[in-house]
């Protein structure tokens, strides 16, 4: 009896000493976890509000009311090849050197006063970096996907860190006269630039379903325009039309939104002038009847970054860029969606690289502007290299073709060939 009243009573003790390790743990780490969770919760606030809002009522009968919305969600004209994750998640431990800068880049700095003249030609296009542009066209002044976040990304400290600063800040920008949405994605849409525009974004056209975030951001609706492909917006004597590209969308960090709302290129049309700005996109034949459709264009602005054979129905590629450009049939060619995030894992010159190889086999005319260079197509300048020569991987070494396409390497064929090709005509 003595032997298991002791047993009970040592059984009892261990008991009493877990009990109070458990407590002093708990006085310790309890607390230091809340504390945490506070610290945190402002970014994970922040992160939330950046993933913008769905659709509802009159915006989402709209959205179920389009040609292009299938079993609950917005599908491209030529369907995209499944992309394997496995292979893109170890990729990015294989990733090479010099994807971004190793020195500062030069950036024009422009300010308010340098857009106070009206351009002569009637047509000027400045480069704010990435995809982000100010376009002054017959007398109207557009801004297109306008991003001055050091990161596209839903959080400050985390995501790929801008390469080289704004050249150009929000508080000198011109009168705008509209802001052009292409999607919804981060390194497009920034929420942070939006609600810093404030009132110097008196309207904004975007596809359809964009809107909810741009409300969800304090964007009266009535200063919101939505369109689906081949819908366009009469502004006086400027037209905006939504053109199809191949791509996606969706903020959600899960991707639980994708393909909530509607992705596009744009034709923007005044008196005398006209430009194609693809926003993102991998290669499909809808490029003829843009170009059929809504063209001859000064310019088009067509993507060239961010690509890889992995995902290369989402982003076209230097090389498919340049066959876009001879199936749309016109327009200076200025690269966008370049040089300022690191998005992929080529280094960070190559796209540029590519295009002018490319570019040159075909003799299609070219325009790189550096950060805050402003471009007019009518007298556009000769290409000078503002970026280091540094190694990168040509198209035969690290070829992007994108699925789907009739006859996929079609660089050195002319325009018409190039047509006939996407439309599915046989060659003679």
């Amino acid at each position: 009896m003595q032997c298991n009243r002791f047993r009970i009573v040592s059984k009892s003790r261990r008991q009493v000493s877990m009990s109070s390790r458990n407590w002093k743990f708990s006085r310790l780490v309890v607390p230091g976890v809340g504390l945490l969770a506070l610290a945190l919760a402002p970014a994970l606030m922040g992160a939330y509000s950046a993933t913008g809002a769905s659709a509802k009522d009159d915006r989402l009968a709209a959205i179920e009311a389009s040609p292009n919305w299938k079993d609950g969600k917005f599908v491209n004209t030529l369907p995209q090849s499944e992309i394997q994750l496995a292979p893109v998640f170890m990729s990015w431990f294989e990733r090479p050197d010099r994807t971004v800068p190793e020195a500062t880049l030069p950036v024009l700095a422009r300010r308010g006063q340098d857009f106070e003249t009206l351009p002569t030609s009637g047509l000027r296009v400045t480069w704010l970096g990435h995809s982000t542009l100010l376009v002054e066209i017959d007398g109207h002044r557009l801004l297109v996907d306008p991003v001055w976040s050091e990161r596209p990304s839903p959080f400050s400290w985390m995501g790929p860190k801008r390469f080289h600063k704004t050249p150009l800040t929000i508080d000198e920008l011109p009168a705008i006269d509209v802001v052009v949405i292409s999607h919804d994605h981060f390194d497009h849409l920034d929420q942070h630039t939006i609600q810093a525009l404030g009132k110097r974004a008196p309207l904004y056209v975007v596809p359809l379903g964009v809107g909810a975030h741009l409300e969800h951001w304090g964007v009266p609706s009535d200063r919101i325009i939505e369109r689906d492909w081949w819908g366009n917006v009469k502004l006086d004597d400027l037209t905006l039309t939504a053109t199809p590209a191949r791509h996606f969308s969706g903020r959600s960090l899960v991707m639980a939104d994708k393909n909530e709302t509607l992705w596009s290129g744009w034709v923007i049309t005044g008196r005398e002038h006209c430009i194609y700005y693809s926003g993102d996109t991998g290669m499909f034949p809808d490029f003829v009847a843009i170009g059929e459709r809504l063209g001859p264009f000064d310019a088009v602005l067509i993507e060239i970054g961010a690509y890889d054979q992995l995902w290369a129905d989402l982003h076209i590629g230097p090389e498919q860029a340049i066959e876009a450009r001879l199936a749309i049939g016109s327009g200076l060619f200025i690269p966008v969606h370049w040089g300022t995030f690191d998005l992929a894992m080529h280094a960070w010159t190559e796209p540029v690289e590519r295009l002018l190889v490319a570019a040159e086999k075909v003799d299609v005319q070219v325009a790189v502007p550096q950060p805050g260079e402003s471009i007019e197509p009518a007298n556009p300048p000769e290409v000078t290299r503002w970026w280091p020569e540094i190694p990168w991987q040509t198209a035969e070494e690290a070829p992007v073709v994108s699925s789907g396409l009739v006859q996929p390497q079609i660089t050195q064929l002319k325009s018409v060939e190039v047509q006939q090709v996407l439309l599915g005509i046989n060659r003679k």
